[in-house]
């Protein structure tokens, strides 16, 4: 699970943000050392120095991360990545300045803020400046041989394609059992050989991992030449195996029973299931607490707005096919369905108020499932559940749906933050990819990044 979710992470992204934790830390103890001198083997040695260190640091890392500046796809341009860091360092001294205001305690010492602030917006600067331009020059790829030119092996390299720069991939070339087809485009490149030629290729094109799709492969390709060549040092790997690695979804078009039966993961410890549930309730109890204002706030304004409830309750299926109610704020007109029954939303759906578009947008409409998680209808991260007439829709369309509620389902989840929103059976068959990834892989650090990545895109405003 570690290896697929720093894949997802992006190495890269990891080592800047390993690195400016470093710095911001360092700038905060030579912003002491240089204002208060002596003195600051007092605050290190008998005031906390370094615990107070740490709470800045952790700040100015979260509103960074807040502020989109480890998703490298999103921030290329330095112009912009510069601007982006002044936001985030100042919302980072807000937040500074209402901590210090209620706890005085954690103050590092009068005129250390000014410098320290200095000495992180010139590191950081300088830091990702010299991560560009480095990371241009040295960065490594894997390279990868693709058997089989199936639309399952085009899936995979038109997605790795995409995003190519981001992963450090790079495909060699598709091999074809048929001689004739040597040279054919497929994607970019194409056919570079047969079977035959895979140990030459490998050696002459530095090839790191051979990819065999096996839905290509059965009644194609000879798997005792395959198995030779293993023998004889090749390195192989099943497709959807690297498809699951690389895109952080397994593939339900590729899938087969036997590949999930006796693939790893889907394993589900007693205590981790402990943990997952203690974890939602203190999160939700907390939840619950801290929105009061929020949420008494949204239900007024949703009660004035528009005539009707100011909760929707609807049935949704949840753990091993049970259904139970989900409460929300009702964001569409009373009745919204009354001539038409349940309908996929769409794009700037007309059942939708004014004010229900708000809420939607910045998940608002979503507080009520709170107490859903806290009764244990619901956990903070799983798939999310669906309505029954649906549910019986997809589950006839698209092989392996069902699986989806073997575990709780979620407030937010993979799918969520990987995936646009969206309503109908092909954004739905996209979600379930992501899903069973959840379910392969579920763990309380993979539910933690989820949340904190789910935080992140209500911020920013994103998929609703």
């Amino acid at each position: 699970m570690i290896r697929m979710l720093r894949r997802s992470v992006n190495r890269r992204s990891l080592v800047l943000f390993m690195g400016e934790a470093a710095l911001i830390a360092g700038a905060v103890v030579a912003g002491v050392w240089i204002r208060l001198g002596d003195a600051a083997w007092i605050l290190f040695g008998l005031e906390g120095g370094y615990f107070k260190t740490a709470v800045v640091t952790i700040i100015c890392l979260l509103c960074l991360y807040f502020a989109d500046l480890y998703n490298l796809r999103r921030v290329s341009d330095p112009g912009e990545m510069f601007v982006r860091l002044i936001q985030a360092l100042g919302a980072a001294s807000i937040v500074l300045a209402l901590v210090y205001f209620w706890f005085p305690w954690l103050m590092l010492g009068r005129g250390v803020f000014v410098l320290t602030s200095g000495l992180v917006i010139g590191s950081l600067a300088a830091w990702r400046g010299a991560f560009t331009w480095i990371g241009r020059r040295l960065r490594a790829r894997e390279r990868l041989l693709l058997v089989g030119t199936g639309q399952a092996a085009i899936t995979l390299a038109r997605e790795m394609y995409l995003r190519r720069d981001e992963l450090g991939v790079e495909i060699v070339g598709f091999i074809d059992p048929d001689p004739q087809k040597v040279g054919a485009a497929v994607l970019n490149p194409g056919v570079v050989g047969t079977i035959e030629d895979i140990p030459s290729i490998a050696r002459a094109r530095g090839v790191d991992r051979v990819v065999v799709s096996l839905a290509d492969a059965r009644g194609k390709l000879p798997m005792d030449k395959l198995l030779e060549m293993k023998l004889g040092g090749v390195t192989f790997d099943h497709l959807p195996s690297v498809y699951e690695e690389y895109t952080g979804k397994i593939a339900v078009e590729n899938l087969r029973p036997s590949w999930l039966i006796f693939s790893e993961g889907f394993r589900k410890a007693r205590w981790q299931e402990v943990a997952k549930r203690t974890l939602d309730i203190m999160v939700s109890l907390m939840a619950l607490v801290l929105t009061l204002p929020l949420t008494v706030l949204t239900a007024v304004v949703v009660r004035l707005t528009s005539a009707g409830r100011v909760l929707y309750h609807q049935p949704r299926v949840g753990q091993h096919g049970r259904v139970f109610t989900v409460h929300k704020f009702r964001s569409m007109f009373e009745n919204a369905e009354a001539d038409t029954g349940p309908v996929w939303a769409v794009t700037n759906d007309p059942r939708v108020t004014p004010v229900g578009r708000f809420l939607r947008r910045t998940r608002l409409d979503e507080l009520p499932q709170l107490w859903n998680v806290l009764a244990g209808d619901m956990s903070l991260v799983g798939p999310r559940p669906e309505r029954p007439e649906f549910v019986q829709q997809l589950t006839r369309q698209i092989p392996f749906y069902g699986q989806r509620h073997v575990l709780r389902p979620g407030l937010t989840g993979w799918a969520q933050i990987r995936y646009t929103y969206g309503a109908s059976v092909e954004d739905a068959l996209e979600k379930l990819q992501y899903d069973l990834f959840y379910i392969k892989h579920a763990a309380i650090a993979f539910d933690i990044f989820i949340i904190l990545a789910t935080v992140k895109t209500v911020i920013l405003r994103r998929g609703a």
